[in-house]
């Protein structure tokens, strides 16, 4: 936590302080950053809606393939991998190429890879398609937050990060809920149809709105590799891991805890769902606001503040409703840590930062696989559903002692 901060804005020879010239010839500045905000998370929204409308789609994959609901489950890993292994390859290749044209064929990349889900007529093509689409993915955030910041200025770059990360957590609210009742009903194929057209126009609103960006500073391949022998980097990267896979241990498994222990409807998960991305969608804003005025502190509040929020949902969850309000804190605080989280990457990455803040998407998939093995773990020891509640407190507050 003592490591010093670095405003991403500036140039890496620079003495630290934004080139007044450059923020008041920056076009996007003197209209205002609104638009390439919008236009960025759009891009996210699009990303989580592919990322998660898949689970609630797996019988009809399944179905369509005639192959079993496990098999069709590899779909999720196959994706998640994508995103573990093009975070750092993209970065990295794409060092040298201007941030404005690597967005705009990151997200040309990801609507070509629902493209193939879309035809896929196999499920080995399916499972290739997958990967696919995961490839652009913590390459698209880590390049979103850098542009963000980088737009935003001293002061308030991690709101700018958390506003276009809003677009993950509104994907949660709206759009993997939408989706979903477009695959059930018109087939699982026109769930991927809808993020296709979503990606195709943010595909135009980022070229449409977001500036040249001649100012910002371009590294190369070395250079964005070198942060890979950064401890700070790791370290980091390992507190958003175990942090936040204690909030996927939970998401995993909320579905059957509220239905089993909570006696609640399964036709009212959807609302604690619901509840959740909206928590996650204030998280965001709040934590931006956060993370800017107290920096690192920020992810450690977010973290203990998860922690907290697990343990009560824990202790209620068997009284129905209230454990179903208790799921907006629990998205609410695991969220709030997340601008923090990505600033930090930026900070402490130095040269490096495309790859640190694309990394921390690859983390972030780490973490969810991590949560749902040691939840599925804790319930296979016969400790039951209201276990990876617990386990992902503990999962927190081990990320608030890392930090």
């Amino acid at each position: 936590m003592t490591a010093q901060r670095r405003d991403s804005t500036t140039d890496p020879n620079s003495t630290g302080r934004a080139d007044p010239a450059a923020t008041e010839t920056d076009p996007a500045r003197g209209r205002g950053i609104g638009w390439v905000i919008v236009a960025l998370a759009l891009g996210g929204f699009g990303i989580g809606t592919t990322e998660f409308v898949a689970m609630g789609l797996l019988p009809n994959i399944a179905a369509d393939l005639d192959i079993t609901e496990p098999t069709a489950g590899h779909l999720i890993s196959a994706y998640a991998l994508g995103v573990v292994v093009g975070a750092p390859v993209i970065a990295a290749l794409a060092a040298r190429v201007s941030r404005r044209a690597l967005l705009i064929g990151l997200m040309i990349a990801f609507t070509v890879g629902n493209a193939l889900s879309l035809v896929a007529q196999t499920y080995p093509t399916l499972m290739a398609a997958r990967f696919v689409a995961g490839l652009p993915h913590g390459a698209y955030f880590g390049v979103a937050s850098l542009v963000a910041a980088h737009l935003a200025g001293p002061g308030r770059r991690a709101q700018a990060v958390g506003q276009v990360m809003m677009g993950l957590s509104v994907a949660n609210v709206l759009g993997v809920p939408a989706a979903t009742w477009l695959g059930q009903s018109l087939g699982w194929r026109s769930a991927m149809a809808l993020v296709v057209v979503v990606g195709v126009l943010t595909v135009a609103a980022l070229w449409r709105v977001v500036p040249d960006l001649r100012d910002m500073h371009t590294t190369d391949p070395r250079t964005e590799l070198s942060g890979l022998r950064s401890s700070q980097i790791w370290l980091t990267l390992l507190v958003g891991t175990v942090g936040f896979g204690g909030f996927f241990a939970f998401y995993t498994y909320l579905n059957t805890a509220l239905t089993s222990l909570g006696g609640v409807a399964e036709s009212a998960v959807p609302i604690a769902l619901m509840l959740f991305g909206l928590g996650m969608v204030t998280g965001n804003y709040v934590g931006g606001h956060l993370a800017d005025r107290l920096g690192d502190k920020a992810i450690g509040i977010g973290m203990a503040g998860a922690a907290v929020s697990l343990v009560v949902f824990a202790a209620l969850v068997s009284t129905g409703w209230p454990a179903v309000i208790v799921t907006f804190f629990v998205g609410c605080a695991g969220s709030s840590a997340i601008p923090g989280l990505q600033t930090r990457l930026m900070d402490v990455a130095h040269e490096a930062q495309t790859i640190a803040a694309a990394l921390n998407h690859s983390a972030l998939n780490v973490a969810n696989a991590l949560g749902a093995w040691l939840g599925g773990m804790v319930i296979a020891q016969g400790l039951g559903y209201r276990a990876p509640s617990l386990v992902g407190a503990v999962l927190a507050v081990a990320g608030v002692l890392l930090l």
